[in-house]
């Protein structure tokens, strides 16, 4: 049998996935992942589409590694060509005084 695809599952998909397929689940970074539903899985070994015996173990993690990424910041690198400017600054009046007197 091949092992499954488990990268970007949810923990509670990836156990019924799993299940499904015949191969067993464990979690090095989740001591209660028999528990654990919403999390997603962001590594596997052995890889997706790897022959292995019915009943093999595959090994899933929550966490990033160790230079894996996984710092949130998103990409820092500049957009060119530079988005246009305006958007609502351009449809909107600049604010006058809220305290005018009207004559």
């Amino acid at each position: 049998m091949r092992v499954p695809k488990l990268v970007g599952l949810m923990a509670v998909d990836a156990r019924e996935t799993a299940e499904a397929q015949g191969v067993l689940l464990t979690a090095p970074d989740r001591p209660d992942f028999h528990l654990t539903v919403v999390d997603y899985v962001v590594r596997q070994y052995p890889p997706p589409g790897v022959e292995v015996p019915r009943g093999a173990v595959v090994t899933v993690w929550f966490d990033l590694g160790e230079g894996e990424g996984g710092g949130g910041a998103g990409v820092r690198e500049p957009r060119l060509p530079r988005p246009p400017r305006g958007g609502m600054e351009r449809e909107l009046d600049q604010p006058g005084d809220a305290f005018e007197a009207i004559r």
